[in-house]
């Protein structure tokens, strides 16, 4: 946060304390909530209280995943445009993202299957899924892909976000992730995007500094 001026840190305290009193008793543990807010800070919505969803584990695995420097793999370039490489690369992550490979493309086209299942495949295939952060925040395949792997080929990450955003099936991939074995936080139904993946992240990389276990 070294970019951020003294007025930018007033406004940004003024936000999340008015977010603390709109929300009120909401009901999250503390560390559940700082990501929950930084949520509702990106897109001044306050139904994402409740309509983010986490496992018991995924803050703990979302920042032991960071502090080890796990690799940041995301559905869309969208989100590594977000994301700050600076605080990532402190811990060690690296951030991948393979939709628009000229191969992904290729291989879509020939599968009839979509660039976003075809990255993610791309990503394991070079062993990055196993123990890392997986961000989906536009392409509900790319959701289903992880899915299936988890299901099918034993795949663990670390963190899988997804809260895809749109009309179809992305809050059914959500359901979908609710029911696996593996740390995830989503946001129930088809409210998501980019944006809500990025903050997430952000809100981890602070945790990381304050002790969050």
């Amino acid at each position: 946060m070294r970019q951020m001026t003294a007025l930018g840190r007033r406004i940004e305290d003024e936000s999340f304390s008015i977010i603390d009193q709109e929300a009120g008793d909401h009901g999250h543990p503390p560390a559940e909530w700082q990501v929950v807010r930084r949520v509702i800070h990106a897109t001044a919505d306050f139904e994402f209280s409740q309509l983010v969803r986490y496992s018991p584990d995924a803050i703990a695995s979302g920042v032991a995943a960071l502090r080890r420097g796990a690799p940041v793999v995301a559905d869309v370039k969208m989100i590594l445009a977000g994301l700050s490489e600076e605080r990532l690369a402190a811990h060690g992550s690296r951030t991948h993202c393979f939709i628009s490979d000229e191969d992904v493309i290729a291989e879509a086209k020939a599968r009839n299957s979509t660039r976003a299942i075809e990255a993610m495949r791309k990503a394991h295939r070079q062993g990055l899924l196993d123990g890392a952060i997986i961000l989906v925040g536009n392409a509900p395949t790319a959701l289903l892909e992880v899915a299936r792997m988890v299901r099918e080929e034993g795949l663990r990450p670390g963190l899988v976000v997804g809260v895809p955003v749109g009309f179809v099936s992305a809050a059914e991939s959500k359901e979908v992730l609710l029911g696996l074995p593996v740390p995830h936080v989503v946001t129930r139904g088809r409210k998501g995007g980019s944006t809500i993946a990025v903050a997430i992240v952000h809100a981890l990389l602070l945790l990381t500094k304050e002790g969050a276990s």
